[in-house]
């Protein structure tokens, strides 16, 4: 897919791989549409880098409703989206004061699984009113999953969980929009340095870096977009979850 002119909408925009992926969409010449619960964040990332800047909860139905038709007004219907969204959780199930609170495993559950459901539905159904191009394509779908969906260490069964059913839905979910020209790809990165991994390891020090084999550091923002922008021009690529974790298994 070229992305010149492209109408492209990445959410959770306001820092870390959701604001380097769109910084990265920008340069190519996409006209990027910015979302994200932290308006003050995403207005500036939107300012630096001549975007259109959307403040939204996108797991709620009706201000994700909007906030596409907004990006549609503004730019047109969108060919791509990247879904950014994400918390970072780490809490026992059973801790000091008793079992973990109900309420705090339903909100990651909305903000990381109900949150990417959303965006695909609504981002599916612009993509299919769109004519093909050339090669059939008329979208192309990417959501953030982890690699703790797979490999999820104590504290985290809620954000594994949360996470693996993004993993869950990426292959479903392309099978049924593929006949349509839309692709849906995810991408689970592993140890990087944006603030939901500050949220999730309270004592970060370099010796888990160096259990990275190699490169032996966290990852950077800007390998994310890079492998996003991969992504949308390789057209085979399509129902797989990518990992992007210089081979770490925890």
């Amino acid at each position: 897919m070229d992305l010149w002119a492209c109408p492209a909408v990445v959410t959770g925009a306001a820092s870390g791989l959701g604001a380097e992926t769109a910084r990265y969409l920008s340069e190519a010449g996409a006209r990027v549409t910015l979302i994200d619960i932290d308006a003050d964040g995403v207005h500036r990332v939107a300012n630096d880098i001549g975007a259109l800047a959307i403040h939204c909860d996108v797991a709620d139905a009706q201000s994700a409703e909007e906030a596409i038709a907004r990006a549609r007004a503004a730019h047109g219907a969108a060919r791509v989206l990247v879904h950014c969204v994400g918390r970072g959780h780490n809490e026992p199930i059973l801790g000091p004061g008793g079992p973990v609170a109900l309420e705090d495993f339903r909100k990651l559950v909305e903000v990381n699984l109900i949150s990417t459901f959303n965006m695909i539905r609504l981002a599916a159904a612009d993509m299919a009113a769109l004519p093909q191009q050339s090669n059939g394509e008329r979208g192309v779908i990417l959501s953030t999953a982890s690699v703790s969906a797979y490999e999820g260490q104590s504290g985290e069964a809620a954000y594994s969980a949360s996470k693996g059913g993004v993993v869950s839905m990426i292959l479903p979910a392309a099978r049924e929009l593929g006949p349509l020209g839309i692709r849906v790809v995810g991408i689970a990165p592993g140890l990087f340095g944006t603030q939901t991994l500050f949220d999730m390891e309270k004592n970060l020090d370099s010796r888990l870096a160096r259990q990275i084999p190699f490169p032996h550091r966290f990852g950077d923002p800007a390998e994310f977009a890079m492998l996003v922008l991969h992504v949308i021009k390789n057209v085979m690529i399509n129902g797989s979850v990518l990992r992007l974790d210089g081979g770490y298994h925890r």
